[in-house]
């Protein structure tokens, strides 16, 4: 039996890093039923409403929506249940701290397989405000333009 390698991404929240200040990058084991795993591997999953949260010492993948598995039977799983990370001690201890800490929040990034399991990639991530995002669009559309516009040049 071959093992999967590589990264095989199933879905990835685009809106995040327009939204959102990024400020630190985790790799987080998550903890899935079988019918979940399967949907995953359909490559079926929206990361865009979901958040993680560290409760009681333990971080949470909160409102993620993993639709229910097509062939699954009665035992199929919630599409939004809370579903608990899997990190080191220390990870979620620095965590808790940061978001402690007022406009900080943690934030889905991708959800993917790495070689076999599955993992997502939570943001310790900082707001943005209006003119922010206004900004990052105007820096983002300028580089387009100069590179367009070197790219002209050289072909002339």
């Amino acid at each position: 039996m071959a093992k999967d390698t590589g990264r095989n991404v199933v879905a990835t929240n685009r809106k995040a890093r327009h939204d959102y200040l990024i400020r630190d990058v985790f790799e987080a084991g998550i903890v899935l039923n079988g019918t979940e795993v399967k949907a995953l591997r359909q490559g079926r999953a929206s990361l865009v409403d979901g958040y993680a949260a560290v409760d009681h010492g333990e971080a949470w993948l909160e409102n993620v929506y993993i639709p229910e598995y097509s062939q699954g039977t009665w035992n199929n799983h919630a599409p939004r249940r809370r579903r608990k990370l899997l990190l080191h001690r220390s990870e979620i201890d620095r965590l808790e701290a940061k978001t402690r800490e007022k406009g900080h929040t943690l934030v889905p990034l991708q959800l993917y397989f790495l070689d076999g399991r599955a993992k997502v990639e939570i943001a310790l991530a900082q707001g943005k405000r209006e003119y922010d995002k206004r900004q990052a669009l105007r820096e983002k559309q300028d580089n387009r333009e100069a590179h367009r516009a070197m790219r002209q040049r050289e072909l002339r």
